[in-house]
């Protein structure tokens, strides 16, 4: 399918390739349905809002609930005030969350909507009945990406919803990223496992990941409450993990409660990782339990065992920037060489860290960030790779050009495990070490000749 793909590589100025991301609204609304009872709203067209739906539920092969505002014609030219305020009414006439998430969208912020106003008029009017909850977060699909929207909405609960009392709590707030839910249950885990009470938030443990039950349920068990939310301002600190996706959200209650924040990397690998543990004891003045040290231990343990097999291979990666970044970290601590690095967010994080991981030991690198996959491509046609990491769309370049292929990141569509198996922590990363090394060794049985083919490695 991609064999015309050329090598020559021509810079781009208004044209994208297979782009390397998606829309602000999708992340906002994967942001909001973190809040326990939380029913997202799209302020724009029914096509915008089914597009976000059925990518995300295409993702996480569950049920994603949300309403749409319904825009039409007309609703450009007069604005989507009076379709918003309908919509609310039909939300809690049909629907009776005690949350509702507004996300605009590229016409209503063209149009220049106020949401706030309208969101303060419906709560006076009573349309918005006494003890719901509405927040709302810019999301225009033509500025950022889905890492955007996620941050937006994320700092909107911080803003319509973080309290400070004056009586400080002995628990800290934890923002995960965007990340899978798998990877969100892993860290409150460990959390649990340390004795260290948290607030995590948005928490899509058990919303998009729910079991099978044989009973619908509208608004899933999972989710952070509004009364978890309102304590966070109280906090010891808070926790951020991945810059582009949760600093916003960190500095504004910061800002607005006096929380310190600590931003770091997702924990993907071992020093990542380490470094969230070490900031841990730092806010909390306490020890790791043995079971999170064993964990520590087993992922060595595997690094030092396999590292013949990732050790120099030619590695091209491509995903979200908080994600990238640690990734690329702990291939490079594997001995493995990522020699093609793109995001298709633009993100000086991303550029920096992955220069400074990269800069001595893979200095041939290649490392850019508002790129696309089809440039991506390009590089890997002019001097092959033996590894493609990226998500589902990578698949056309790994078959066009025979190379193993690891599924990462965001969205995957082909596939089931990603939201249910962790690649965050110690035990999500050995998890994610796992399947790269099992990749490059169910690719090594297929190429070895009969005279290498061995049963034993």
């Amino acid at each position: 399918m991609l064999d015309a793909t050329p090598t020559t590589l021509v810079e781009r100025q208004a044209l994208r390739v297979n782009p390397a991301k998606t829309c602000q609204p999708i992340g906002a609304m994967y942001s909001a349905l973190g809040i326990h009872g939380c029913l997202p709203h799209s302020h724009g067209s029914q096509g915008c809002c089914s597009y976000h739906r059925s990518h995300l539920t295409r993702h996480f092969r569950e049920p994603i609930m949300a309403a749409t505002s319904s825009f039409t014609e007309g609703t450009a030219v007069f604005g989507g005030g009076a379709n918003l305020r309908q919509a609310l009414k039909t939300i809690y006439k049909l629907y009776d969350p005690p949350v509702v998430a507004i996300t605009t969208t590229c016409l209503s912020e063209t149009i220049g909507d106020d949401i706030p106003t309208i969101i303060r008029e419906a709560t006076e009017s009573g349309v918005i009945p006494n003890g719901k909850t509405v927040i709302h977060a810019n999301t225009p699909s033509y500025v950022g990406c889905h890492i955007t929207g996620w941050s937006n909405m994320t700092a909107s609960m911080v803003k319509y919803l973080s309290e400070r009392s004056g009586e400080s709590r002995n628990q800290v707030n934890l923002i995960p990223g965007y990340v899978e839910p798998s990877d969100t249950r892993e860290l409150k885990q460990m959390l649990a496992t340390w004795g260290i009470d948290a607030v995590t938030f948005p928490d899509t443990s058990d919303v998009v990941d729910t079991p099978q039950t044989g009973h619908f349920q509208m608004y899933p068990q999972g989710g952070t409450t509004v009364e978890a939310l309102k304590t966070t301002g109280d906090s010891l600190a808070t926790i951020a993990l991945g810059p582009e996706a949760s600093t916003q959200a960190a500095i504004a209650l910061d800002a607005k409660c006096q929380v310190p924040a600590h931003i770091l990397d997702l924990p993907i690998g071992v020093a990542a990782t380490d470094r969230l543990v070490q900031t841990l004891m730092d806010v909390t003045g306490t020890q790791p339990t043995d079971e999170i040290v064993n964990a520590r231990g087993r992922l060595v343990d595997v690094m030092t065992d396999m590292q013949a097999y990732l050790y120099e291979k030619r590695v091209a990666i491509a995903g979200d920037p908080d994600q990238v970044v640690p990734l690329v970290e702990m291939l490079v601590t594997c001995g493995a060489k990522p020699v093609y690095v793109i995001t298709g967010a633009e993100s000086k994080y991303f550029r920096d860290r992955t220069q400074a991981i990269l800069g001595e030991t893979v200095p041939e690198a290649v490392i850019r960030d508002n790129a696309d996959l089809f440039y991506l491509h390009q590089l890997m046609k002019q001097e092959p790779v033996d590894l493609l990491i990226s998500n589902v769309y990578g698949k056309y370049i790994a078959r066009a050009e025979d190379v193993p292929f690891v599924r990462y990141g965001w969205p995957i569509l082909d596939r089931v495990g990603h939201s249910y198996f962790p690649t965050l922590g110690y035990g999500g990363s050995l998890h994610l070490l796992c399947t790269i090394i099992n990749t490059l060794l169910d690719r090594k049985d297929r190429d070895d000749p009969d005279e290498v083919f061995e049963l034993v490695l």
